[in-house]
């Protein structure tokens, strides 16, 4: 397959750019000129190289089997029973106190993501930003090493995990925005779906290790001060900075946008940003790429919300023991990578508006059996949560494949960032949903309430938006 050159000839259906008829970025790739798959591959190991801070660090080991662990409570609720109301509420404090984190990163990504998006494309610098995200949430992960098992560290990695979620996010806008450079209107949503589906089979390799490492015993290390957790984090950054150098030396970035104007300072870009989220709207040719962004802000939040906080309620309402948890991340991550690689064959035939109404129903349905026979034991949560994490990939693909179909061209990293910041960075809704459940209630279970009721209304908003060909 021959490479993709650095400037493609204008393509038929791109020939103006106007308010009428804006070329879209996917309308300059040429269905006969595919990116080699060395480059398809080396953009897609990103994901792989990545997702160990989500899957490991934010979801089912550090945060759920340590820092929200009685590890972190004062020695005289240590030593109090497990079913104990005090020790329980405590225990809950922990996670609403993460979810507080969580809100606040989601808060610094609505202010920050779109305009660093806006700023590289003017300057044609999505890689460099891309490398200070992977770079930042490398640091993040080294960070975690001085997180020790004490009250005093608990909201200094609740910090660090923050910011780590801010420049992960950071480097997926500018990942995302790699895409319309290697991928064509025939084969985005596949290209997508690998992206994600590499995602989730990396964290599923990632979890194979922690497994290993904690059933030979820690191989002989201590379990005091948290060593084994802390470092855990380390082995996460290790594995990131190998499998995150392909897409620097292998994928190329979309041209800059190249006009004067656009090239201002940080803060007259948010004024510059308005401008052009009200020419989104105003516009008929992409006032349907505007009412997905707001769509999706919801929707994709209650995306992130699944699994930021999935192990939590595993190990908190369904008593999962680091095995279980484990092994459940397994089979999660599994079935979230296999379900999108397949969906996003589905995304190309069917489009991808599809995609995202029926896993989002799924989601709601699978979300309320889980609220509402917590009771009934682990077995709800073993048949439901991995519903719920079969449906998450193939609703993130489609959502990326969408706006790829609708990007105008020379604008990539700006619309991605728009989208990191009205979807999953906006995840102060189900962080904060999550938050105030629990706060009112004391009660952990009452937290999958709120990221229902987020899912629910995502789902309510995406239905008017206009669907894509495929």
């Amino acid at each position: 397959m021959a490479e993709i050159p650095s400037a493609d000839p204008p393509h038929p259906s791109a020939a103006a750019n106007s308010e009428a008829l804006p070329v879209l970025g996917l309308q300059k790739q040429l269905p006969d000129r595919p990116a080699k798959r060395s480059t398809i591959f080396s953009w897609a190991l990103w994901d792989w190289g990545l997702q160990p801070f989500n899957t490991i660090i934010v979801t089912f080991i550090f945060t759920a089997l340590y820092l929200t662990t009685d590890a972190f409570l004062p020695a005289d609720l240590q030593a109090l029973a497990d079913d104990d109301p005090i020790k329980e509420a405590a225990l809950a404090d922990l996670a609403s106190g993460l979810g507080l984190g969580t809100t606040i990163a989601g808060l610094l990504i609505l202010a920050v993501a779109p305009v660093l998006g806006q700023q590289a494309d003017a300057q044609g610098r999505q890689k460099l930003w891309l490398g200070i995200g992977t770079a930042g949430t490398i640091a993040c992960m080294l960070a975690l090493w001085f997180a020790e098992p004490a009250p005093a560290f608990f909201w200094f990695a609740v910090i660090v995990i923050s910011a780590g979620t801010v420049l992960s996010e950071i480097g997926t806008v500018n990942s995302n925005a790699l895409l319309v450079g290697i991928a064509s209107p025939q084969n985005v949503g596949r290209i997508s779906g690998l992206g994600w589906g590499f995602g989730y089979l990396g964290g599923v390799v990632a979890l194979v290790l922690v497994l290993v490492f904690y059933a030979g015993g820690w191989f002989g290390l201590p379990d005091e001060g948290g060593l084994p957790f802390r470092l855990i984090a380390v082995g996460c950054a290790i594995w990131a900075i190998v499998f995150a150098i392909p897409v620097f030396l292998k994928v190329p970035e979309p041209a800059p946008l190249g006009k004067p104007e656009r090239r201002v300072g940080f803060l007259r870009s948010y004024a510059l940003l308005v401008r052009d989220v009200v020419g989104l709207y105003r516009s008929r040719a992409t006032r349907n790429t505007f009412w997905f962004l707001v769509s999706s802000s919801v929707f994709r939040d209650g995306l992130s919300g699944v699994f930021a906080f999935g192990a939590i309620i595993a190990s908190q309402v369904f008593d999962f023991d680091f095995i279980a948890i484990a092994v459940f991340g397994l089979a999660a991550n599994l079935i979230a990578g296999l379900s999108t690689i397949v969906a996003g064959r589905w995304d190309d035939r069917f489009g991808p508006k599809a995609i995202i109404v029926f896993s989002l129903a799924g989601m709601v349905v699978a979300g309320l059996v889980v609220f509402f026979f917590a009771g009934a034991g682990p077995i709800v949560f073993w048949i439901f949560g991995l519903a719920l994490c079969a449906f998450v990939g193939p609703a993130q693909s489609a959502g990326r494949s969408f706006l790829a179909r609708v990007t105008p061209a020379g604008r990539e990293g700006e619309i991605f960032g728009l989208y990191a910041t009205t979807g999953r960075a906006a995840s102060w809704m189900s962080s904060l949903l999550w938050t105030v459940f629990i706060a009112a209630t004391g009660a952990t279970v009452f937290g999958v309430l709120g990221i229902v009721l987020v899912l629910l209304l995502g789902l309510l908003l995406v239905l008017p938006v206009k669907a894509q060909k495929p």
